[in-house]
């Protein structure tokens, strides 16, 4: 069995582009997040950027993959872009709650009904898409309301709703750097973010106690994605998007690939190949 996972591992690896990261270090985490990946029974995408030195890992990193409920991020982002030009306001009643209410129960409790109230508040997805349009962020796109996907047959290779592993931690960093956010608008929706209530067993799963994670979760029928945050102890920041269809056990698959890269961003691994995380 362990040969075959073997030549699964050679085989995922063979089909990843060339490596982004440029360190030994790096490459072998590279490496190690593709033999979890081939090992497991689940499709799994991987993309994890340092925002301090723009070095990135990635597996299957340009493939489209359902967002679930990660797409409120972005529909947040754009909501508090708008807060900064003066068009609306998180004191704004919708549906008979304040913005910032329905803004809260979205990214904390991954609540559908409250996204989407602020998704038609906004004009609906095409004025999401737009704005991402305008911003250039490209490989993410957003076709439906939380009601119409979760109402739709889902088809977890369909392109529509979806985002490459590479897209989204574009879409993360420029939220961290400042591109697309004003630092007060920023501060709030990492904030949000640091208080997400699900998936605690997905990012922030096999973490060290302590660690600073802002994320947030979406699952589906057959699908498990967590993006966000991870601080080092360093101080350094990394921007993370976590995608696993199909298969058994997709949390933990998720936990584990977010502990590699904890520790291959921190310089824990080995820098030679070693073809197991092991127990933690």
């Amino acid at each position: 069995m362990r040969f075959i996972a073997f030549l699964c591992w050679l085989l995922a690896l063979g089909a990843q582009p060339a490596l982004a990261a440029s360190s030994p270090q790096l490459q072998s985490l590279e490496r190690q997040l593709a033999w979890l990946s081939a090992g497991k029974s689940s499709d799994v995408g991987i993309a994890a950027l340092d925002l301090r030195t723009g070095e990135l890992v990635s597996v299957r990193g340009d493939e489209p993959f359902p967002m679930a409920s990660t797409v409120k991020i972005a529909i947040a982002a754009n909501y508090l872009a708008q807060v900064e030009n003066g068009r609306r306001s998180l004191d704004d009643r919708i549906g008979g709650r304040s913005a910032a209410r329905l803004m809260e129960a979205m990214i904390i409790h991954s609540d559908n009904h409250a996204t989407d109230l602020l998704l038609r508040d906004l004009g609906g997805p095409a004025t999401v898409q737009a704005w991402l349009d305008q911003q250039k962020i490209t490989g993410l796109r957003i076709d439906r309301n939380i009601a119409q996907l979760l109402r739709s047959r889902r088809d977890l290779r369909d392109v529509r709703d979806s985002s490459t592993p590479r897209a989204m931690v574009d879409l993360l960093s420029r939220i961290d750097g400042g591109k697309l956010l004003r630092p007060a608008s920023q501060s709030y929706l990492l904030g949000l973010m640091g208080r997400c209530m699900t998936g605690k067993n997905r990012i922030r799963g096999l973490l060290p106690f302590g660690t600073r994670v802002e994320n947030k979760t979406g699952t589906l029928s057959g699908l498990t994605t967590d993006v966000g945050f991870i601080t080092l102890p360093d101080g350094r920041r990394l921007a993370v998007a976590l995608f696993a269809r199909y298969g058994a056990d997709r949390p933990r698959t998720i936990a584990e690939a977010a502990r590699a890269i904890y520790d291959g961003f921190s310089g824990w691994l080995q820098t030679g190949f070693t073809p197991a995380l092991g127990a933690r």
